[in-house]
């Protein structure tokens, strides 16, 4: 009987792969970690939901099913996905514009975007597109969520002071409101946003190991009572209410194409930045417990949670920092800790949703103040403001894209500076003069500009693949030493930094080789790597600039090349270059 093949199996069952690492004792240590999860999710979810302008409960089912379906069919054993902030702005910011947050028009479009979203990363996972999140900048990510942790804080001016501002303006729109209703600020409001604030503060400062944000909430909620006890109902806390006692309901998105039109910027807005920040998150978790993550998969798992969340009452999710650090650092061996969290959460929401009618929503804000101050990474922001220009400005035009500009289109300006700063980059390969230095051992070669030349040839390096974006830069450096030294008629091209060369690459030297064997001299290549051989082969140019002319060592070239230059040159050159001179004798002694 014949077997099917295994690799097979493992790639439509990816959680086969890992099915050895869960044995009792690991089992175990999963299921507390998943416990912590969890109970972190709680305050978190219905942070994130506050911030989507969604329902409360469903920031808590996203955290449900997703978390479960993204662990069995993606690569990382502690990557958990879930609601996140970045991913709950960006679809606040989409969606205001065509529903008010929190009605049942807005639900749906929400769970339709999500249902894009997974569609969208699932295609790309298939098509083994995994590779493509290195092409977006870490900047993007740092300047990104410090726009979105200051729009966190300035939508929330409203509930953390008691004042009433409009819904859905930009940030001058809200910051001019507050400052008008400044006079009108309730303090007993106030009072209780301070004291989650600062409650969650102390904790997370001197009590580290203690879920502060648990312990901010239920210090607010508290605060409030007691205020209300002391000072009667009618001092104005609202809360969040209580929650549906219940599983995750089945839903259903809006298939319509005018929906799927109007949501289509913001779908692939969303998934650029959920798969950057799953991979990421995933990547550098892997760098510490020594896992090789495979980014297509991720894409692959990342896109099944998105369209099982769809149909979930679950919106948009992606790997969460916080909770993935925090899944690592409570031990989790194997991704079953993340599906322990998925179905414990379940079980507590459950048990503890009728709870949420006495949390207020100035805790919630305090909470948000939290979540929004964790988000800026000012270490990181340091250390782009020091190292990188380029860097920085990507950095720049997203944080500022983010606070004045839709945040999709903040990501897309991101994303779309950041690679053409790559491109520049890649079109301006460094180009070096390389001369004997008799000062080092065996006379290597150096590029020290000090050093005299040989009158006749010129060793030049490029570092960087010749292909159309590149070869102006290139054509340039060939130019300049034509004008500037029409003597070097011989030019020795060091190709050990070149790995390919695309056809306009390949004529490009041909006609140089062609230009110099006019004047009375020719081109060489020297420490040819085997992808530009191929590629110049493939294209033909490789006979046109001559297979005599390639060497495999400086040495072998200097030899051959010497044979060819004007020896009478040779004689009147008192520069003396390379060994092989000693050879020709001064006629000027």
């Amino acid at each position: 009987m014949r077997v099917a093949n295994p690799d097979l199996w493992y790639k439509l069952f990816p959680f086969l792969s890992w099915r050895h690492r869960v044995t009792p004792r690991n089992l175990r240590t999963d299921l507390l970690a998943g416990l912590t999860g969890a109970v972190v999710v709680l305050p978190q979810g219905v942070a994130f939901a506050t911030i989507a302008g969604m329902p409360p409960e469903y920031g808590l089912y996203a955290g449900m099913v997703p978390a479960i379906i993204a662990a069995l069919f993606g690569s990382s054993w502690h990557l958990v996905s879930g609601p996140t902030t970045a991913a709950s702005i960006v679809l606040f910011s989409s969606l205001s514009l065509y529903a008010e947050p929190g009605t049942a028009n807005y639900v749906t479009l929400a769970l339709t975007l999500t249902f894009m979203v997974g569609v969208i990363e699932l295609v790309m996972g298939l098509a083994r597109m995994g590779a493509l999140v290195n092409f977006i900048s870490h900047s993007v990510i740092v300047g990104f969520t410090a726009g979105a942790a200051i729009l966190i804080a300035t939508k929330q001016l409203k509930n953390f002071f008691g004042v009433p501002i409009p819904r859905g303006g930009h940030l001058h729109d809200v910051l001019l409101s507050f400052f008008q209703q400044i006079p009108q600020i309730n303090w007993y409001v106030t009072a209780v946003a301070l004291a989650t604030l600062l409650s969650g503060i102390a904790i997370k400062r001197w009590l580290p190991k203690i879920p502060y944000l648990i312990v901010a909430m239920v210090v607010g909620s508290l605060a409030a009572l007691l205020l209300q006890r002391l000072f009667g109902a009618e001092i104005g806390i609202s809360t969040v209410g209580a929650l549906p006692q219940s599983l995750p309901p089945l839903s259903s998105p809006d298939f319509t194409l005018e929906t799927i039109r109007n949501l289509a910027p913001a779908a692939l807005a969303v998934t650029l930045f959920a798969l950057t920040e799953a991979v990421s998150i995933g990547r550098s978790l892997g760098a510490r417990s020594g896992q090789r993550i495979d980014g297509n998969q991720e894409f692959i798992g990342q896109g099944l949670s998105n369209l099982a969340g769809s149909f979930f009452s679950g919106y948009v999710a992606t790997g969460s920092f916080n909770r993935s650090g925090l899944n690592y650092q409570a031990g989790a061996k194997t991704p079953m800790a993340a599906v322990f969290a998925g179905s414990l959460l379940i079980i507590i929401v459950v048990l503890v949703a009728p709870l949420a009618a006495y949390l207020p929503n100035a805790a919630m804000a305090g909470i948000l103040f939290l979540v929004a101050w964790g988000l800026i990474d000012f270490d990181e922001i340091r250390h782009v403001l020091k190292s990188d220009r380029m860097e920085t400005a990507v950095m720049g035009v997203t944080f500022f894209g983010a606070l004045f500009l839709e945040l999709e289109f903040a990501i897309f300006a991101g994303v779309l500076l950041s690679l053409v700063l790559y491109l520049m980059r890649t079109s301006r390969p460094r180009i070096v003069t390389r001369t004997p230095d008799p000062r080092l051992a065996k006379h290597a070669f150096s590029s020290d500009p000090d050093l005299p030349q040989c009158p006749q040839l010129r060793f030049m390096r490029i570092d960087g693949s010749l292909f159309f974006g590149s070869i102006n830069h290139v054509k340039d450096a060939f130019g300049n030493i034509v004008r500037d030294h029409p003597e070097q008629k011989h030019l020795a091209v060091v190709a050990q930094g070149i790995n390919f060369a695309d056809i306009t690459g390949g004529e490009t030297l041909v006609k140089e080789a062609r230009r110099r064997r006019a004047a009375g001299g020719d081109m060489y290549m020297v420490h040819v790597k085997q992808g530009l051989w191929d590629s110049l082969e493939k294209c033909g140019c490789l006979d046109a600039v001559g297979s005599r002319n390639v060497f495999q060592s400086k040495t072998a070239a200097i030899t051959a090349i010497f044979q060819k230059l004007d020896k009478s040159i040779c004689a009147t050159c008192d520069k003396r270059v390379f060994s092989e001179c000693a050879s020709v004798p001064r006629s000027d002694l």
